[in-house]
C-alpha cells in the first residue's frame, strides 16, 4: 500500500480516520495511528481546552503521527490552530473554508496540511495554496457534503485530472476492495470516517454505532441544502428536518429546528430519536457487524485489500 500519502506522514498504511464531531477523540486517533494508519482527533466538537486535553492524551497513547482536523467554519478556529501549534502537532486537516488561510502559517511551525473539498475546482485551488495533500471527499460521506452532490466515483478522477498534489479519496469506503478502486482512478490514499465511527474506540454513544449497524440502503439521506448539506440517518430528528423542508421552510425555520447541540444529543448522548444522527452511506454495507476494535478493523482492510489485488491480477 505504499504511497506518496504513507511517505508524506510517516505512516505504514495510506488509510486516514477522518475527524468527526463527537467520534474522533485521542482514543479513536491514537488507536488508528498504532494500527499503522493516521488518527485525527476531531475538533469540530471541542473547545480549545479540550483539544489540548485530547493531544496530551493521543501522545501519551501513541508514539506513532496523529493529526487534527479543524472545519474552518468554527467561529473558535484562530483558537484551536495555536493549541495545536503550542502542542506540536504534526499534522493537521481543514475543510470548511478556504485552504488558503492557515497554510502557510501553519507551513511556517513545521505542520502538513490536508485540505478538504467537494470538486475539482477545489482541488485546483488547494495547489495554488500550497497544501501537501488534498482529500476529495464525495457526497456518500456522512455529515456535511458539498453541494455540488458529486458522488467519490466520479469526484477522484476529476480531482486527479485538477492537481498533481498526493490525493485521498473519501466517501463512502468500508473495505479494502474499495481501497484498491480509489487507486485505480488516482487516489494514493484514503479518509475513511464511518467505518471507525462505529469501532469500539470511537467515543460515539453504544446506541448510536448499533443503529447506525442496524441501516438498510437508503436509510441515509442528504437534507439541509439550503444550509449545508448534511447526511442524516433517518429517525425523529430526520423526519422533523423533512417536514420543513417540504413545507418550504425557510433557513430561519430550520435553524431553529436544529437547536444547539443536536449532533452531541445523538452521536454522543445517545438519544436516536430526538439527536442528530450523521453517518455515510456506507453503513448499510456494514449491516449485521459487530462493534470492533480498530485493530481488527484496520488488519480486515489490509487484508481485503490484499485479497482484492491478487482477484484482480
Amino acid at each position: 500500500m505504499e504511497s506518496r500519502i504513507s511517505k508524506l506522514f510517516g505512516i505504514k498504511y495510506p488509510i486516514i480516520a477522518g475527524g468527526m464531531v463527537w467520534c474522533s477523540g485521542w482514543r479513536l486517533a491514537a488507536a488508528v495511528s498504532n494500527a499503522g494508519g493516521l488518527g485525527l482527533i476531531g475538533a469540530g466538537s471541542m473547545t480549545p481546552e479540550v483539544l489540548r486535553e485530547h493531544i496530551v492524551k493521543c501522545r501519551q497513547a501513541t508514539d506513532k503521527p496523529f493529526g487534527v482536523n479543524v472545519p474552518l467554519m468554527k467561529p473558535n478556529s484562530a483558537e484551536m490552530m495555536e493549541v495545536i501549534a503550542q502542542e506540536h502537532v504534526p499534522v493537521v486537516f481543514t475543510s470548511a473554508g478556504s485552504p488558503k488561510k492557515w497554510t502557510a502559517w501553519l507551513h511556517e511551525r513545521g505542520i502538513k496540511v490536508a485540505h478538504v473539498v467537494a470538486s475539482s475546482t477545489f482541488a485546483r485551488k488547494c495547489e495554488d495554496a500550497g497544501v501537501d495533500a488534498v482529500v476529495a471527499e464525495g457526497f456518500e460521506a456522512g455529515g456535511h457534503n458539498g453541494k455540488e452532490e458529486t458522488t467519490t466515483l466520479c469526484l477522484v478522477p476529476a480531482a486527479r485530472r485538477a492537481t498533481s498534489l498526493p490525493l485521498i479519496a473519501a466517501g463512502g469506503i468500508t473495505s479494502g476492495d474499495a481501497i484498491l478502486a480509489t487507486q485505480v482512478l488516482g487516489a494514493e490514499g484514503v479518509q475513511i470516517g464511518t467505518l471507525f465511527a462505529l469501532t469500539q474506540e470511537s467515543g460515539a454513544h453504544e446506541a448510536f454505532k448499533r443503529r447506525c449497524l442496524d441501516l438498510n440502503e437508503g436509510d441515509t439521506r442528504l437534507l439541509l441544502r439550503k444550509l449545508s448539506p448534511t447526511r442524516l440517518v433517518k429517525g425523529g430528528f430526520y423526519n422533523a428536518i423533512e417536514e420543513a423542508e417540504n413545507r418550504g421552510a425557510t433557513s430561519e425555520e430550520l435553524l431553529e429546528i436544529i437547536g444547539i447541540g443536536k449532533t452531541k444529543v445523538g452521536i454522543f448522548d445517545g438519544d436516536i430519536e430526538n439527536g442528530e444522527l450523521e453517518i455515510g452511506q456506507g453503513a448499510s454495507l456494514l449491516k449485521g457487524h459487530d462493534i470492533e476494535p480498530v485493530a481488527t478493523v484496520m488488519q480486515r482492510l489490509v487484508d481485503e485489500y490484499n485479497q482484492a489485488r491478487k482477484r484482480m491480477s
